[in-house]
């Protein structure tokens, strides 16, 4: 059973920047694409971003990119997410999550099987 773990959100203002970790517990975090995730209140959980297991690759959400940078460090079982420039809708509880053992990291959550207990990340306007 692997666990994730987020680090604490956080509340900042319109353009503000936050940064979010994901520590996961086990030894396959290195073997497996890994991907954050967001709900925000009335709404479906959504797809934020994404990163391969060995980092080769990611991919973001529109909503998101060129504001975003998702990275990992396998040797720490760590994945981060830097928020840049935020805004009121990014609002939301993150989700960090784990896919199949060396499977394409992908924005489907179907696919990923294990998943964090989230953080709030609130931006006030």
């Amino acid at each position: 059973q692997v666990h994730l773990v987020e680090s604490e959100g956080g509340s900042v203002q319109a353009g503000g920047s936050l940064r979010l970790s994901c520590i996961a517990s086990g030894q396959t975090f290195s073997r497996v694409p890994t991907g954050w995730f967001r709900q925000a209140p009335g709404k479906e959980r959504e797809f934020v971003a994404n990163i391969g297991w060995d980092a080769s690759s990611t991919d973001y959400a529109h909503s998101v990119k060129g504001r975003f940078a998702i990275s990992r460090d396998n040797a720490k079982n760590t994945m981060y997410l830097q928020m840049n420039s935020l805004k009121p809708e990014d609002t939301a509880v993150y989700y960090c999550a784990e896919g199949y053992q060396f499977s394409r990291p992908t924005a489907l959550r179907e696919r990923y099987v294990y998943w964090g207990q989230g953080t709030q990340v609130a931006v006030s306007s």
